[in-house]
Formats: C-alpha cells, structure tokens, sequence
C-alpha cells in the first residue's frame, strides 16, 4: 500500500502524479474508520469553526496530537485538511457524517455543512526549510511567522506589509486572525522538524520563530471561530536525534503546548481491527461467512483437551464471544489482533497504525496469491500466519519499530531466513521440519505448522520484553499459534510439534533460549536470541516498560521512602486513574480524629505547576474543607493533614528514572546477563546505580506541601515548596521544622504554658477540656502540637501551677490539680478558668497583651458556637459563688450613618467595619443586633445579603435604584 504514509505537504501542495488519492475527500472517507478518538476531535474542530455563538461549547481551540510516528497523526490532520477545505463533500462521508452527529451532541443542533466557509492555513513543518522559502508557496515571506501570514492574507500585499513586523505581538497577531472575517483552521504538521533544523549560527531568525510561536499558543484561545491543531511527536516516542539547542526548544514548545492546548490522540489500540478492515478490503465481510467460520473452531475452542492445557492457560478476552470477535476481526484471528492490540501497541517505538497495516497487508497479500496458487492458507490469519518467506511480510515487521536498533534487526533477519523459512521456502529449519514430516491424519488441514510454531516464537522475541516482564512464548502459547479447526490435529499433536521445533538436536530451532518454569503459574517459556550485549538488551528493555509498570515504580519506591517523623500517621494515597483526583481523596480515609497526618498522593495522579495543576488543587480543596458541596464528605480535622505532591517538572525526571532502574532490572534477570559473570557484575553495578538515581529523583520529585491555614477571618490552602535537592516532602522531621517556621506548627518544646496562654481568647474560659483539646486538631489558625496530648497537657499542668490558669468543673469550682495525669483532656465537665483575684494575674495580662506564640495572639480555641453562659471569670475560692462584681458588662453601641462610598478612605472604613463586627461574631464578642438597614449594592450582590438578613428574622426588601 503506496498511501500509508501519508502526507499533509503532498495533499495540500501535490499536482499530477505528486497528488496522493487522499487529496480526494471522497477517497480519505472510504480508506478512513470513522474512531471514536479522531470523531471526537475533529467534531470539536467543527464546533470551533462553524458553531457560531456557541463555539466554545468545543472548549479549547489547540489541540495537539502526540503519538509517536505512525500512530495517525498525519491522517488526522488530513481529515482537519477536509473538513475545512472540502467542508460539504467531507460532510457526505462516512468519517464526515460521524462528525456531524457528534457536533450534534455537542451543539445541541445541526452545524451548517459548510462550515462558514472557513480558511485552511497549513505549515507543513517537515517539508519546510528555515530560513529558505519557496516563492510559489511563501510569496515573500522568510520566518516562519511571515510564512504563516502570507497563506493566511496572501496575496494581499498590503494587509501582509501591515502585520508582518509584528511576529510576536499578539495583540497583532489576532487582529490578522480576525481580519479575515471567516472561520480559520490552522494545521501546524511536524513543527519540531522544523525547529530542530533551524540554524544555530542564525539566532535572530531561529528566536523570532520561536517567538511567533509562543506567541501564537498563546492567543489562539482568544480568537472566535479559530483551531489550531499542532503535531509534535512526544519526546520519549521521537527516536530522532536532536542538539542541546532543539532540545531546548522542543521543551518550551512543549510547555506551552500543554498550557495553552489539549492532547489529542486520534486513535485507540482497540481500533486497530476497524482501522485494518476499512483499509485492506473494499466491503465488510458477509455475516455468513464470518458465522460459518466462527462454528468451524467451536470444536477445538470446547475440545476439553485444548482446553485445560491451552485456552484456560493463555487466558484473552478475545475467547469470549468468540464469534462476534470473528465478525470484527475478520480474515484476521482474534489471537493475532490481540497481540497487535494488546502488545505491539506497547512497545515505544512501534509505529502503531502505520505498521500495523503495512504487516497485515502485505500478509493478507501473500496468502491470497499462496491460496490462488493451490496452496494451504488458514481459514483465520493466526499469531503464527504472518509469512516470513514474502519480503514485504518481513521487512514490515523488521522496520515497525517492535525491534529497538537495527544491528538487532539485521540479526533478526538472519534468524528468520535460518531459522524460520528462507524467500524461496525450501529451506529455514522450522520449514524443513514441515518438508519432512511423515504424512499424518492433520497433514492437509495444517501442513505448515511446525513454521507456525516457529513464526510465533519470532512475534514474541522481537518485542524484548512483554507485558508483564514475560519473555518469549510458553509451550501453551505455542501451541495455540498451532491451532486449527480440526480435531484430527489434537492437544497430544501439538505437544509433539513443539518439543520438535524447540529441541536442536532434532533439527529444531538452534538459536532458541530456554527459560524454567516455576510451578503452573510460570510455565517455562523460548524465545529466539541474537546474543544482545548488555546495553543493547537495557535499551531494548526500557521501550517495554509500561507507563503503569513505570508509575507503580516510583509510588512503591516513594512508600519506602516516607518518614513519619513528628507526625503520627504517614498515608499514602494511591493513584486511580479510572476515578478523578477529587473521587480518589475524598475517599481516601484521610480525614482521622486527633492525629496529625503526613498524606503523601501518587504522582502519577497528583501533581502541581508546569500549568497542570487545575485537578489537583480542586481535590485539595474538598481535601481541605474548602467546598460547600453537600456531597462531599465533610472533612472535620483537615487542618491536622499536611499534604505532599510531586512537581510536575520533577516528576518527569522520576519517571525516566523509573524506566532507567526497570530495564537495568529486568536486564540482570535476563538469562544472557546471568550467564555471563562479567555481564552480571556490570549488571549488578548499573542496577544499584539506577536504583539509588531513582531515589534521589523522587525525593527531589516531592517537594510541594499544601495545608490548611487561617491567617485571618477566613480559612484558605497554603502551600509551601522545598527548593533545594537536599529537602523533601518525603521526611517528616523536615517537613514539621519548615512548617514551624511558618507558624503551622510548634517545633519540639516549643509549646509551653506561656505559649498556651497566648492562645487562649475570652471565650474559651469556660469551654470543655475536650473542646480545647480538639481545636488544636481542627482550628487552621492554632499551630499543630509535637507531641499532640502530652504537649498540650504539660502546658495546662504548668499554667495551673504558676496560678495562671485555673480548671474548674461545670459548677465553676476549682478542681484540684496533683499531677499531670489528673488533667483528662477528653473530659467534657472540666473546663478553664481563670485564676482568682487573689492569685497572680500578672501571667493573664501579659497573655491579653502579647501576639502569642507562633502568631496565635488571640487565635479562638476551636470551631463551633460558644456557651452563651460561660464564665469568663473566676469563682470564690470555697464556695463555688461566682464573682458577678468582676464580670465586665456589656456594651451597648449606637450611631447612625449615612454615607455614599465615594472614595478609598470611606471604601477602607466600610470594609474595616463590617470585618469588626464579623470578628466579634465569629468570637462570640456580639450578643444583640438591632436596627434597620439601608444599603445599596451593586446588581447581583443583593441575594446573600437579603438570606442572611432573613436568617437574622428580618424581612428586607430590595428596590431598584435609579
């Protein structure tokens, strides 16, 4: 297939032979599946341009498609191409008609099929020389700015002349944008080939480019009836070699990609069957044939033999429903498009849609002429079909990107035409194990299969490693690869293949490993071998580790990593990617009485800044108490939790260290390396290294700290960030003496009697021992204890025995105090007072005077009303009498007002005097409210002031003022 490369430059810019098929609109929506991914976007493309008032209704205007080569991107911006340049023959197709509907869902009506005749901009990057422009398609246009603009208003020369000075002047920028009176697309193919191209000795043109771009990222959100797609293949997928300086700019590309942009993917491992189907074969197949097929392997699918020891071993979702699995994955097995599904898609450099049809074409391709010949050909393409003896089979495979180097793949081509069966198929040792077989009862139904057994092996051993750090294939697997529907080729049959193509010494395969087995779980298991060196086998290994895999790494390793310190309980929240943020801490169990918490969250969830953060922080908030929302649990000790998140920056550089210490890993446990004590030692060495760089890179990672704090009348999240690599959020020791430089808590022996008593307000005399005990827990504006009890304890001991602090029972008289063990905090009968007259008072006013310890002055112990009875003073010594004389009485405030808030100073005192009064209120200082009012606010505004006056059982009204 000539087109599956395609090619944005050759559609927009082909003429004669040049002109690919899929510059036709009809043609791109017969070779094009219509997948939900690529649906979804270029529907919200459509919105964008054509939406019309509720073109936001499509949210961002820049999306960004990421894959790593191979992966669709192409063909997605050639869809972008025509939706908006073919806008009314891309609607009639059936790419186009999908959507259509779904912009549908998203507007709530129908777009118009033209879309508002849009402008199509197009940039394509990869055939684009900087610095060298091409007159028929630049015009006069040098940077890459100029290049933008003169497709955008060419070949007006004097709109051009007016905006080209102005390549990083957004404002500008827009304006030309928006001079066009039309919806514009704008597709951005490949830019980082250009920019990795751009010429370091010419800085002024290299910097205005990137310039343009910044830029660019930034306004397009502000601009109506604008898309932009920009295609940047994601660093760790780009295999192209690039200098510090592209690296340079491929990192602050991508960060305003990510700031200003959504990541668009356009296709999904689970489309690949539609994909192959819409590609390969003119028209779907008939629903009998797929049925007929499906009933002739029921037989060896419910074979009990075949069952026990092959299909329950092997597991796969594809056994289930096996014949509609037939019907969406026809002429190909289900078996084979799982592993293309499930485990070529993996790998990191495999260059899934692109590959993915080039093997299967060229295999369907060379069974139709082996079958016109007279040939076998099995009724559904297996794991084990994929003809190696056809070159273009092979050299698909070879160059897919599942192989990792090409000294790998020019050994692998070797294994297959030794090995396998040579381009003439008379030779290849699993082939000659067919040529020479006695004839058997399964001979016309499967008389390829020792090659079968063989091919498979080939499929598994050219990926490295597969999911689950699995090497090669199990005899199950094998097996299974052999399979027909024919009962006459038994279980007992295929055990017997297998132990030829595995055995050398009976002409089997002479380069396959062999690894043991342990027990059932771990069936032992061959792979082909091309005696990789140690660097070739890491760097093999490091493309097959999973992001999970790779996740779950740094979330065990940071587990280990955590100290509790001063805090009482360390908790780890784990990452569930399948619920939001706010899902997985609402439910996490961090909320806990009376303990302080250090909860550090899973990075691979939970991260902030790089312009990421907007999840997090709204999972904090919920975390945190900070949210009216009825249906969030209510977290009643949240300012007893102390959080510690990943940066996101740093987390980056975790998870590359991650992958680094899994292939070194996985590496010393590969039988090459076990085998050889100089590989092993290096091996050992390299692995140690890695594990140790891992753990430094998390600490690092871990450096934001986010708690609950009340600096004045309101509470709100605070966040602190350790700077250096020597601090992280990972040890608690470090994390409760950098918060006790910041007052949220009180470092070892800090907290004393004195500190007590500058905490305490009027109100709190006369509250339980219990309240006062928890408000230290659940009062953001108090500082968090070291020691918890015992500090707070010790202190009141203390106070009580300098006479300045009193504890009374609830009928005010004055419990005695022997020892520190005779003060229950939990008692809700005991309670503070006051010293009496005749003890020294001394303490107290120094205490109503002073700011309090860690800048507590005045902070109210505990959240809730206050007893409207409590005594704020002492009591007589012997009777329990209290001492009405020396309670101060109320005072009563009158004044009338009235003033237009003209100026700041009137505006200061206003606000100065309302948050007076909400002070007293919140302390309990406010007793009687009386009067009316009048006051006028601006529309909006008036509704929560007429609720709380209601409240209040008073009966506003609200006029219009003129």
């Amino acid at each position: 297939m000539d087109d599956v490369q395609m090619s944005l430059y050759r559609a927009v810019h082909g003429k004669g032979d040049a002109r690919p098929l899929y510059a036709e609109p009809m043609y791109f929506g017969d070779i094009t599946h219509p997948t939900h991914v690529l649906t979804t976007l270029l529907a919200s493309i459509a919105v964008r341009l054509g939406g019309g008032d509720d073109y936001v209704k499509a949210g961002r205007a820049l999306w960004r498609p990421d894959q790593g080569m191979g992966g669709g991107k192409s063909h997605a911006l050639i869809g972008a191409w025509h939706l908006g340049t073919h806008a009314e023959q891309f609607a009639t197709t059936d790419i186009g008609k999908a959507v259509h509907a779904q912009a549908r869902q998203i507007l709530g009506r129908d777009l118009p099929r033209h879309l508002n005749q849009p402008k199509v901009v197009v940039l394509p990057c990869d055939s684009m020389t900087p610095g060298a422009p091409v007159k028929d398609e630049d015009g006069p246009a040098k940077t890459l700015w100029e290049r933008f603009l003169w497709r955008l208003v060419g070949p007006d020369y004097t709109v051009y002349e007016r905006y080209a000075p102005h390549f990083n002047n957004k404002a500008q920028i827009e304006a030309a944008i928006r001079s066009l009176g039309r919806p514009v697309l704008i597709l951005i193919d490949e830019v980082m080939n250009y920019l990795g191209n751009a010429s370091d000795s010419d800085t002024t043109l290299a910097g205005q480019d990137m310039e343009f771009l910044r830029a660019l990222t930034d306004v397009i959100n502000d601009v109506p009836h604008c898309a932009a797609l920009i295609v940047m293949i994601s660093t760790e997928a780009d295999p192209m070699a690039a200098s510090d300086t592209a690296r340079a700019r491929r990192g602050d590309l991508n960060t305003l990609l990510e700031r200003n942009g959504s990541r668009a993917p356009v296709t999904e491992n689970t489309d690949f069957a539609a994909i192959l189907r819409r590609r390969l074969f003119e028209t779907p197949a008939a629903a009998e044939v797929t049925s007929a097929t499906a009933a002739d392997w029921v037989s060896v699918l419910s074979d009990t033999a075949w069952s026990k020891s092959v299909w329950s071993t092997i597991g796969g979702s594809w056994q289930q429903n096996f014949a509609s699995q037939v019907g969406r994955c026809y002429p190909f097995h289900p078996h084979l498009i799982h592993h293309a599904e499930e485990e070529w898609a993996s790998v990191a450099g495999f260059q899934r849609v692109r590959s993915t049809i080039k093997i299967f074409a060229a295999t369907v391709h060379a069974l139709q002429k082996r079958g016109q010949a007279g040939d076998w050909v099995p009724s559904l393409i297996g794991p084990g079909d994929l003809p190696l003896s056809d070159t273009a089979v092979r050299e698909a495979l070879l160059d897919s990107g599942l192989i990792a180097d090409e000294r790998t793949v020019s050994n692998y081509r070797s294994l297959a035409e030794n090995e396998i069966v040579t381009l003439d198929e008379q030779r290849g040792s699993a082939r000659l194990l067919d040529l020479g077989r006695k004839v058997v009862f399964w001979q016309g139904s499967n008389p390829r299969t020792a090659e079968r057994a063989a091919t498979f092996l080939f499929l598994t051993s050219i990926v490295g490693v597969r999911p689950g750090g699995r090497r090669g294939a199990s005899v199950p697997e094998i097996k299974a690869a052999t399979a027909v529907p024919d009962l006459n080729y038994t279980n007992a049959e295929a055990d017997g293949v297998v132990a030829v193509v595995t055995d050398d010494t009976a002409g089997g395969l002479s380069a396959l490993e062999y690894i043991p087995g342990q027990g059932n779980n771990k069936p032992a298991r061959y792979y082909l071998s091309t005696r990789l060196t140690y660097r070739m086998l890491v760097n093999s290994l490091r493309k097959t580790i999973t992001d999970h895999e790779r996740d779950q790494c740094i979330a065990e390793s940071a587990k280990e990593l955590i100290s509790s310190g001063p805090f009482k309980k360390k908790i780890y929240v784990d990452a569930d990617l399948s619920r939001t943020a706010t899902q997985v801490l609402a439910t996490a169990g961090i909320d806990d009485a009376r303990t302080t918490r250090l909860v550090v969250c899973d990075a691979a969830q939970f991260h902030l800044r790089n312009g990421a953060e907007a999840e997090t922080l709204s999972a904090l908030s919920v975390a945190l108490g900070l949210t009216d929302d009825p249906s969030v649990p209510k977290q009643s000790w949240a300012s007893s939790a102390v959080f510690v998140l990943a940066n996101t920056q740093r987390r980056a550089l975790a998870r590359g260290a991650a992958t680094q210490y899994l292939a070194r890993a996985r590496a010393s446990d590969a039988p090459e390396v076990k085998g050889n004590a100089e590989l092993k030692t290096t091996a050992t060495r390299e692995t140690a290294e890695a594990r140790e760089e891992l753990r430094k890179t998390i600490k690092r990672a871990f450096c934001h700290l986010v708690y609950l704090a009340q600096p004045d009348v309101s509470r709100e999240m605070q966040q602190h960030t350790f700077d250096g690599d020597l601090s992280t959020g990972l040890d608690g020791g470090n994390v409760w003496k950098t918060l006790a430089s910041r007052e949220k808590t009180f470092d070892q022996g800090d907290f004393d009697a004195t500190a007590l008593l500058h905490n305490l307000r009027d109100g709190d005399y006369g509250r339980p021992l219990a309240d006062i005990r928890d408000a230290y827990w659940n009062a953001p504006r108090l500082s968090l204890l070291y020691r918890g009890e015992d500090d707070l304890r010790d202190a009141i001991y203390a106070a009580v025995m300098s006479d300045s602090l009193r504890i009374v029972n609830a009928s005010n008289e004055t419990v005695t105090v022997t020892d520190r063990s005779t003060i229950n905090l939990a008692d809700t009968g005991l309670r503070l007072a006051r010293p009496l007259p005749s003890q020294s008072t001394s303490a107290i006013g120094d205490a109503d005077k002073g700011s309090g310890s860690n800048g507590n002055a005045g902070g109210q112990l505990g959240t809730g009303e206050q007893p409207s009875t409590a005594q704020t003073g002492g009591g007589t010594g012997g009777g329990g009498t209290p001492d009405t004389h020396l309670k101060p009485k109320d005072k009563l405030v009158k004044a009338a007002v009235s003033v237009a808030l003209t100026d700041d100073i009137k505006i200061d005192a206003a606000a100065s005097l309302f948050r007076l009064l909400y002070e007293a209120a919140d302390a309990n200082n406010l007793t009687y409210v009386a009067g009316s009012f009048n006051i006028i606010v601006k529309s909006g505004t008036e509704q929560a002031i007429v609720e709380a006056l209601t409240t209040l059982g008073a009966n506003p009204t609200v006029t219009d003022q003129g």
